[in-house]
């Protein structure tokens, strides 16, 4: 009984911590963005091809990006076909893996910023530190593309 009542009020906390703490309505936030962005992957189909979202610079140009194909990447990736989802973007699996990452953090460290209230500073710094690393990781090959393309201009 004690257990059930815990749980209720880590709900009620969280809920009243929302009103009240940035970090928490941040973190619902980007946890909100991702699992639409997972939903948006999983009700598009890669076998349809009726994403919504289309790559301007190849309707404009005819010409590919490095992020071309990451829809049909993550659609894939959802549905289990890694292989094709690594056909249509090679970095697709690293940027879905970021994301998942991203959205377990804002699970976790919204759970424990709620239990060590004596800690939620250090958190908060690490959360953000450990954000842009995983970022910088994820996103690493666009960056440098992105640089080689603006070099080469």
């Amino acid at each position: 009984m004690i257990p059930l009542r815990r749980k209720n009020n880590l709900s009620a906390e969280y809920f009243a911590g929302l009103r009240n703490e940035p970090y928490l309505k941040i973190n619902l936030v980007l946890a909100g963005l991702i699992i639409a962005l997972f939903i948006y992957s999983g009700v598009f189909s890669p076998d349809k091809n009726n994403y919504p979202v289309v790559c301007l610079r190849e309707r404009i140009t005819g010409e590919k990006c490095f992020s071309c194909g990451l829809s049909h990447s993550f659609s894939l990736i959802l549905r289990g076909r890694i292989d094709e989802a690594y056909r249509w973007n090679q970095y697709g699996m690293q940027v879905f893996l970021f994301f998942l990452a991203e959205l377990s953090m804002r699970i976790l460290f919204s759970f424990y910023y709620l239990i060590d209230k004596n800690r939620r500073r250090e958190l908060v710094m690490y959360d953000i530190i450990g954000s842009i690393l995983i970022f910088l990781i994820a996103f690493y090959p666009f960056f440098r593309q992105l640089f080689i393309s603006l070099t080469n201009s």
